[in-house]
């Protein structure tokens, strides 16, 4: 994985707060009750069984949530996931940057199966400290699932192009099933706007050559040395498609 500039610890409160009076216009996508306007319901209503691999062990489902924000589209996912794998026990690891949101999640989590962490997963050490000792206490080197919801963009903006390719390499090595939903490149345009009218910019965004394209290169991306394209939901509301890849191995 890639370093980031700062590890979520030394990251500074104010890059993660909203700019100016827009609680829209975040860096990170951390987003201030994000889900009272995208409810969880309209994710998981995009998700299908031909997503997911049938089990074939006991042992525990294991999914990681990539920006899971305060944690309701996590909790959804778990009783999602009850129907496509009634006879095991699903146990999530749920991650965001902000570590407030994190509070916020673990203040309303009721659920020892889930369990939530302030990460920034372009940090090494911070990915070391939390995913890989997440797997191995479980005796794992990798998840069955993980989610990736409407984070390739912040991941991009804020990483540049080497940096986003370098997050897909990372997911596709610790999981045999991805589930992630791109962002489509007028929302880049979008968050740009957003927070240059707030005062700020993203100062990575006019260096990204990956634009118009970004999502056959996140596919390109995806489907290279052992995962497999085997589903794509219908656009979203906000015209964006739910993608499951899935690892064959040989």
């Amino acid at each position: 994985m890639p370093q980031s500039h700062s590890s979520n610890d030394e990251m500074k409160t104010n890059e993660l707060q909203f700019l100016g009076n827009d609680p829209g216009a975040v860096k990170y996508g951390n987003f201030i009750n994000y889900y009272t306007f995208h409810s969880p319901s309209q994710r998981i209503n995009n998700l299908h069984q031909n997503m997911f691999l049938p089990s074939v062990s006991t042992e525990p489902i294991l999914c990681l949530d990539i920006g899971c924000n305060t944690g309701e589209l996590t909790k959804e996912l778990k009783e999602y996931l009850k129907i496509i794998y009634p006879e095991s026990n699903t146990q999530f690891l749920a991650v965001d940057i902000d570590h407030k949101l994190i509070q916020r999640a673990q203040e309303m989590n009721d659920d020892s199966n889930i369990t939530y962490e302030a990460l920034n997963v372009m940090n090494d050490e911070e990915c070391d400290k939390v995913i890989k000792q997440y797997l191995e206490a479980r005796g794992r080197k990798a998840f069955n699932i993980i989610f990736c919801f409407s984070v390739t963009m912040w991941i991009h903006i804020n990483n540049g192009d080497d940096g986003l390719l370098k997050f897909l390499q990372y997911i596709k090595s610790i999981s045999e099933t991805i589930i992630i939903e791109p962002q489509p490149w007028n929302c880049y345009r979008n968050a740009q706007r957003r927070v240059k009218k707030s005062g700020s910019t993203f100062p990575l965004y006019e260096t990204l050559k990956i634009r118009s394209n970004v999502d056959s290169v996140i596919e390109n991306i995806m489907t290279q040395n052992g995962h497999k394209k085997v589903y794509e939901s219908p656009s979203s509301a906000w015209n964006r498609k739910i993608q499951s890849y899935i690892e064959f191995k040989k």
